[in-house]
């Protein structure tokens, strides 16, 4: 038989630990009991109580005005007309492939809107590819053409009536008076040698001994004139794209499965560095690439450049450059003031995307979007790659990536891009953003489904700063503009006087598109002539406590020249502005016009 255990008497230490067990449960409650009180008493107080004091006199009402919202929030009708056939304008790209599948063969090739006869209105000229010289192909007598407008919109071919007889595989244009004739001039980039072509008012002659032509092996892209020395001429800036042979390219043998072989990225192939050359005053030319800081060995490694920028980046007179770079970090090239510049791309924040990774970048531009005195650069890139969208911080000289946050990133993120402009398409006083997009290898739906080869072009309206900028306009309402392309090359004029901006887009072995700027807002506007004022200067215009900014400058988006006038949309208000022109070294120049909706050249200085 087991015995229970015996239950073991209390000792004074239980007794003692029994006691405080039950101090500290009595202490919570009275703690308990303490917080519902006061908690009654503030509610209590909360219901009861009435103020003392005066009430504050009832002031005037402010007008709020949700961030982000214009008076309507949404676009009007933007529709634009191809109306190259019926203008008199037809022009097919010719890209020299034959199946080789060679880089070249993808870039297309640049256009230009200028006045080559000086008669106030905007001409076309057209660079295109030839056959290859290894073919037995017969190559056109030209590979740049030109038509002339009547100021109408109706153009007119006179390639020949003005001598234009480049046979050249041509790339981009850049457009500007190098010989202070009054004329303006036309530099062609190539695969090749480059050329630059003087214009006497009524034909243009190759002067082969200007000193631009580069080396029988280059491959020069965009190109832009800009007073890099504070001299008073125009100096001429070239982007190189990469080190490229027929034989190079084929040993480099990029292939997709499924395809075969195929166009590729430029990763493959070695860099090859930017040009500067320095003007006499006369039209005769100085490369100045090495002495300038272009070409040290770490920065001829790493430019694969594709477009550029000229402006004051930095507010200190001198004009700099932006220069994308496909699958590279951008430069920004800062000039010291002597034409020797100092590469400052990381540190002023436009060399690499949101994410710090450098993108396939093709196409530039800037533009005050926001109308608050500050800079946004918009770099076109490859698809699964965003637009970059870089705006520029208040008195810090640093950009920071708001593509996503200013609504232009998730839209384009499909897209190829290229050519890129801000214009103010509706007249309503904000610059918006168009792209020309297109692919590279024309079976790419084969590798990627839900990616094509060609694309449509997208149009991002600008409803004001706020939550978002831009809100993509529906393929839709765009009418021609939206139909599928090949795009590369984009440039803007108002052709027919109307006072608001057409496009033209270029197609790789396609036809280019003329496209009229339809749109119906009976919005006011005023146009100034630039032809006469210093690339990279600024141009104010301002009514009240309203301002718009643009730059002074026609190299801009890809390969491309746009006309040398600056639009001011001005909505609604037919009050008068105020214009200021801001120009490199100058003392501003301020002046009120007579009237709006006219074409205007500033007064003489």
């Amino acid at each position: 038989m087991t015995e229970n255990p015996a239950t073991p008497e209390p000792t004074p230490d239980s007794d003692e630990q029994n006691d405080e067990i039950i101090g500290q449960a009595f202490q919570q409650s009275v703690k308990f009991i303490g917080i519902v009180a006061l908690v009654s008493l503030i509610t209590w107080i909360g219901i009861n109580f009435e103020p003392t004091s005066e009430p504050i006199e009832k002031g005037p009402e402010v007008p709020v005005r949700p961030r982000g919202v214009n008076e309507t929030n949404q676009h009007p009708p933007l529709p634009f007309t191809n109306v190259g056939k019926a203008s008199g304008f037809e022009f097919d790209h010719e890209d020299g492939a034959r199946g080789k599948k060679l880089l070249p063969e993808t870039m297309g090739s640049g256009c230009a809107f200028v006045d080559v006869d000086g008669d106030g209105d905007s001409d076309i000229l057209m660079a295109s590819g030839r056959p290859w010289e290894w073919t037995d192909e017969t190559a056109p007598e030209s590979t740049l053409r030109l038509w002339i407008n009547d100021g109408t919109g109706q153009f007119t071919e006179q390639t020949e009536q003005w001598n234009l007889k480049v046979k050249a595989y041509c790339t981009g244009l850049a457009i500007g008076d190098v010989d202070s004739d009054g004329d303006q001039d036309v530099f062609v980039a190539a695969v090749g040698p480059d050329l630059l072509l003087i214009n006497s008012g009524n034909r243009f002659s190759n002067s082969a001994k200007a000193g631009v032509s580069g080396t029988e092996s280059a491959w020069s892209s965009s190109a832009g004139f800009f007073d890099a020395e504070g001299d008073g001429d125009l100096d001429l800036f070239v982007c190189q794209y990469v080190q490229w042979s027929p034989e190079k390219d084929l040993e480099v043998d990029y292939r997709l499965t499924g395809v075969g072989r195929a166009y590729g990225p430029p990763t493959n192939f070695e860099g090859s560095p930017c040009r500067l050359y320095l003007n006499n005053g006369q039209g005769q030319f100085t490369d100045v690439s090495r002495e300038a800081g272009l070409q040290t060995p770490e920065l001829s490694r790493a430019t694969k450049a594709l477009a550029l920028l000229t402006t004051d980046i930095d507010k200190d007179g001198d004009i700099d450059v932006v220069v994308a770079n496909d699958t590279t970090r951008n430069f920004v090239f800062k000039n010291n003031g002597d034409a020797v510049f100092e590469e400052i791309g990381v540190e002023c924040g436009l060399a690499y995307d949101s994410n710090g990774s450098a993108t396939g970048a093709m196409g530039l531009d800037l533009g005050d979007y926001r109308n608050d005195g500050g800079m946004g650069i918009a770099v076109a890139n490859f698809s699964a790659e965003m637009t970059g969208l870089y705006r520029s911080m208040p008195s810090s000289g640093l950009f920071i990536d708001e593509s996503v946050n200013e609504g232009v990133g998730p839209p384009s993120r499909k897209a190829l891009s290229f050519g890129l402009l801000f214009l103010d398409v509706d007249l309503d006083g904000r610059q918006d953003l168009v792209q020309a997009n297109g692919h590279l290898e024309e079976k790419i739906s084969t590798v990627q489904p839900g990616q094509e080869y060609r694309q449509q072009a997208q149009l991002f309206w600008n409803r004001g700063p706020g939550a978002g900028c831009f809100v993509e306009v529906p393929a839709a309402e765009l009418a021609d503009l939206s139909k599928p392309a090949i795009g590369r090359a984009l440039a803007c004029a108002d052709i027919d006087g109307d006072g608001d901006l057409d496009l033209l887009l270029t197609q790789v072995g396609e036809p280019a598109r003329l496209l009229r700027n339809d749109q119906m807002t009976g919005h006011h506007w005023i146009r100034i002539k630039t032809s006469n004022i210093s690339p990279g200067s600024w141009i104010e215009c301002k009514r009240g406590e309203e301002v718009q900014r643009q730059m002074v400058g026609t190299t801009r988006s890809y390969l491309s020249q746009c006309e040398a006038v600056v639009t001011f949309g001005l909505g609604s208000n037919s009050e008068i502005p105020t214009i200021t022109i801001q120009e490199q070294g100058k003392t501003p120049v301020r002046f009120k016009p007579n009237n709006i909706d006219s074409l205007i050249a500033p007064p003489s200085k």
